[in-house]
């Protein structure tokens, strides 16, 4: 029989998150312009659920990354890495049939015209993940369990594993879920799936953009509206920052919420922003919480996202207020914009709750810059305009 058991017992985990999905070699260009006049590219690694996994390891929590790789050498290059940032890769299994995959990307920002990117992943190792190779132990053996939309689009074999992983059952760690809505992956399926998927999960991060795109939901509070179930939806808006809407229940029966990683609370209402009935929340009142994002000059926009999830993950991991895990969310991610790669050394946690902490005013006017996750308090990056 294939899949988890019910019932499965992870109240004594040892790990804090375990992240699932395909991470991939990278070869980030030179300088920039068209793939086509690139003279040469430098390695890296790449993949949202690595990213997070990597991201929060580095922050000082108790991280894995499951996936399946290649055996070769492009595979020992991302186990070695990822394991490197001090991430848990026991896990990670290794086909001996089928490649690592690799992709190669121009150095414009992902949301421009201009930007470019050559996938080889097409019958990768991990795109062969499905519900009868994967460690189900080790994957429910975490406080939380974070997915991603982008390993349900690698193959039918992976979206049955999505499904088997979400489904609800006793037992269950609190399952996060990244939509990360990738529309190259989807031109031969249909995006809808990641609405259904996103609806079995606590806590789902999602973007007004991406939702607008493979949904054709407009607004916060419509998204909300179609995702009633979550006990969590973090909606991204960009330069506006984030909305969040946290109901008043814990995760029901399908998930034991152990660990303590209680996304169901109701603090309150930091966020300065107005509570109110969620749109389709017939039962449970939603605390929404308003958080504007940061002024960042930014180096490269990639990996962004990764690194918010990251900051969320781990200040909800704290028992934190939806305020301070949002604004953990925006600092993570500003560490990532202000270098030219996906990943990046996080501020020092003091560092980081000291900027938490600011009134909104003082968050208001942060500006944040290349460099200032070293800055110490003596000479603070904050500067006003």
């Amino acid at each position: 029989m294939s899949g988890p058991a019910a019932g499965t017992a992870h109240a004594a985990a040892t790990t804090d998150v375990v992240c699932l999905g395909e991470s991939m070699v990278t070869f980030l260009p030179s300088q920039p312009g068209r793939l086509a006049d690139v003279p040469s590219f430098g390695r890296g690694i790449g993949g949202a659920e690595s990213n997070v996994a990597c991201a929060l390891a580095a922050a000082g929590h108790r991280a894995a990354w499951v996936g399946r790789v290649g055996a070769d050498g492009f595979g020992d290059h991302l186990v070695e890495t990822i394991g490197g940032y001090g991430v848990d890769t026991s896990a990670v299994r290794r086909d001996p049939d089928r490649p690592t995959g690799i992709y190669f990307r121009t150095a414009t920002d992902r949301g421009t015209g201009a930007h470019e990117v050559a996938y080889y992943r097409a019958g990768s190792a991990a795109s062969a993940m499905s519900p009868a190779n994967v460690p189900y132990g080790e994957l429910f053996a975490g406080r939380i369990l974070h997915l991603s939309g982008i390993t349900a689009a690698l193959s039918a074999d992976c979206l049955a594993l999505l499904r088997e992983l979400t489904a609800p059952r006793p037992g269950r760690p609190l399952v996060s879920f990244d939509v990360n809505h990738r529309p190259r992956l989807w031109r031969d399926g249909d995006a809808g799936v990641l609405l259904e998927l996103a609806s079995r999960c606590d806590l789902v991060f999602v973007g007004e953009d991406e939702a607008e795109e493979a949904w054709g939901i407009v607004g916060a509070e419509a998204i909300r509206a179609a995702l009633p179930e979550p006990s969590v939806v973090v909606v991204k808006r960009g330069s506006a920052g984030a909305t969040v809407f946290a109901s008043g229940r814990r995760p029901g029966p399908r998930s034991s919420n152990a660990g303590g990683a209680d996304i169901g609370s109701r603090p309150a209402n930091v966020g300065g922003a107005e509570a109110g009935e969620g749109a389709a929340q017939a039962a449970d009142r939603d605390t929404v919480t308003v958080v504007p994002a940061l002024r960042v000059d930014v180096v490269a926009a990639v990996g962004a996202g990764d690194a918010f999830a990251a900051g969320f993950l781990s200040a909800t991991l704290r028992g934190l207020p939806v305020r301070d895990r949002v604004r953990h969310g925006h600092l993570m991610a500003a560490a990532v914009l202000t270098v030219p790669g996906d990943l990046t050394e996080p501020p020092a946690r003091d560092h980081a709750d000291r900027l938490v902490a600011l009134d909104d005013g003082a968050w208001g006017r942060l500006r944040l810059g290349p460099g200032w996750t070293a800055a110490d308090r003596a000479h603070e990056e904050v500067r006003t305009p």
